[in-house]
């Protein structure tokens, strides 16, 4: 009887199946590749467990960025019986994700998202569905201003809910987990339904709670164990409760998708939501078959939406303000900056290449913390050379966003707090090419120039207005900034207060 973290008790029923993968694996094994074309190195896997007894689950990405320093950029590990190939480093990711975008393209879908997703949306599909979904979404979120002033309207309306919240607390100590989470989530709610939420209303409040804590759960040790052996499904608890999370989820959204389709109007476009209702008329009305646009990719589309631009958006808040207590003499700066430049106004976008200092802090809190340190698993779309190995159609590529964010020959102090990455000699904001928290290529992160706005606006306002401290009695010194691992990085349990500034 094996006993796993999330994981109940695995029956003897078990053993045919593990003998099944490890005839397969020895089958596998023999195959090595073709003379003159080497496939990338990496250390001797064992029968059926590959290399997992090399990795840490709880920490795969620092893990496999150790092995990197052995094998190189470019390696491959056997997680179980499947093999990865990891890209470690800029030039590799670079190479792979940009230079040759269009075989590094697909997405590998492991057991977990094909639960939930079943092929539609956008983040987790492939081919046609991909491409019609994706641009589909571009082009309906710039036409609602995604990264233009229509956004921003919406961004600032919820800062002055956030403002509001803070002051609430009177400086007393508060988890900064929920109420960020809730701004961030209103601004793409606003986005897709046309409307944001009153902060006190329990479905909203569940909503973002069920989201968050499947990122935690499908980062868990458990979870990266059944996507290696999907056999054991019924017997990992933490899938239960992800998939029990993501279902109550995907009705209330059905919900607020009735409501919505119930008084649409083509002429009068609230949100995302009603450009895909529309679009889904217009071909049910002439007949198209085989159309894209049903209820599944409605669904699975708002879900991705609705949980990318929650999580890491929200985590990164979280991190800014818990840097800014940690390290006051940067917040001093940040704070005399803004007071220079735009005094008691409240921050637009337009003040932003005035303000290289705060622009700085935002981007360096972005690289140390590191929110999506593995990024997602990429897919072959065919054979592919990359710096001297050979990569094989269909194989899964890790390209590790940890890797290329502290890269070493990139960055001065990669493992740092150190706003100077992105400021010149003469103190003026200075981009990085290796700067990738989005990822990059034909996979980039959809909402990025709305995260970008978001993540200026709310970290500006708050910092304009609040003093962020550590609790009476807590020193800056005691402050942790050791990350809690799911699938994304969050800060370990914190309190702050929020000092209003007059």
């Amino acid at each position: 009887m094996v006993l796993v973290e999330g994981l109940g008790s695995v029956p003897g029923a078990l053993l045919a199946a593990v003998l099944l993968l490890l005839l397969l694996y020895l089958l596998s094994a023999g195959s090595d590749s073709e003379p003159g074309c080497p496939e990338p190195p990496g250390p001797k896997p064992l029968p059926l467990l590959g290399n997992l007894l090399q990795l840490d689950l709880k920490r795969t990405h620092r893990s496999l960025c150790e092995l990197a320093k052995q094998y190189g950029p470019v390696f491959t590990v056997y997680l179980g019986p499947k093999r990865v190939v990891v890209l470690a480093g800029y030039r590799a990711v670079r190479e792979a994700l940009l230079t040759h975008a269009e075989q590094f393209g697909d997405r590998d879908i492991t057991p977990v998202f094909q639960d939930l997703n079943h092929g539609h949306g956008i983040i987790f599909s492939n081919g046609a569905n991909w491409r019609e979904m994706r641009r589909f979404c571009l082009s309906v979120l710039r036409d609602l201003g995604m990264g233009k002033s229509g956004s921003q309207q919406r961004i600032l309306e919820e800062v002055h809910h956030l403002l509001d919240t803070l002051r609430n607390y009177r400086g007393e100590p508060f988890d900064t987990a929920a109420p960020l989470n809730y701004a961030a989530s209103n601004v793409i709610s606003a986005i897709v339904y046309g409307t944001r939420f009153q902060l006190d209303e329990p479905h909203f409040r569940a909503m973002v709670q069920r989201a968050n804590h499947n990122f935690k759960l499908t980062g868990s040790a458990s979870m990266q164990v059944y996507n290696l052996f999907p056999v054991i499904g019924r017997w990992v608890r933490n899938r239960k409760r992800l998939v029990r999370n993501s279902r109550e989820n995907l009705a209330e959204m059905q919900r607020l998708v009735s409501e919505l389709q119930s008084t649409l109007s083509p002429a009068h476009c609230r949100g995302f939501v009603d450009a895909f209702l529309t679009r889904k008329q217009s071909e049910e009305k002439s007949g198209q078959r085989d159309s894209l646009f049903h209820q599944q990719n409605l669904l699975n589309c708002v879900s991705n939406l609705f949980s990318a631009g929650t999580d890491t958006t929200g985590t990164t808040l979280r991190w800014g303000l818990l840097l800014m207590a940690k390290y006051p003499h940067i917040q001093d700066e940040v704070q005399e900056e803004l007071e220079r430049v735009i005094g008691s106004r409240l921050p637009v976008l337009e003040d932003r290449r005035l303000l290289p200092l705060t622009d700085a802090v935002i981007h360096e809190t972005q690289r140390l913390a590191n929110v999506f340190p593995m990024s997602l698993p990429h897919r072959t779309t065919a054979d592919a050379t990359l710096m001297g190995y050979r990569i094989k159609k269909g194989t899964s590529v890790f390209p590790l966003l940890a890797s290329v964010l502290q890269d070493e020959s990139e960055w001065e102090e990669p493992y740092r707090f150190n706003p100077h990455h992105f400021l010149d000699e003469h103190g003026r904001f200075r981009k990085r090419d290796a700067f990738l928290p989005f990822s990059a290529g034909r996979r980039a992160c959809l909402g990025e120039a709305l995260a970008k706005m978001e993540l200026f606006l709310f970290f500006a306002s708050l910092l304009q207005r609040f003093r962020f401290r550590a609790p009476p009695g807590v020193s800056e010194e005691e402050l942790d900034l050791t990350p809690v691992v799911g699938a994304t990085l969050n800060p370990p349990p914190h309190k702050l207060c929020a000092i209003p500034r007059s």
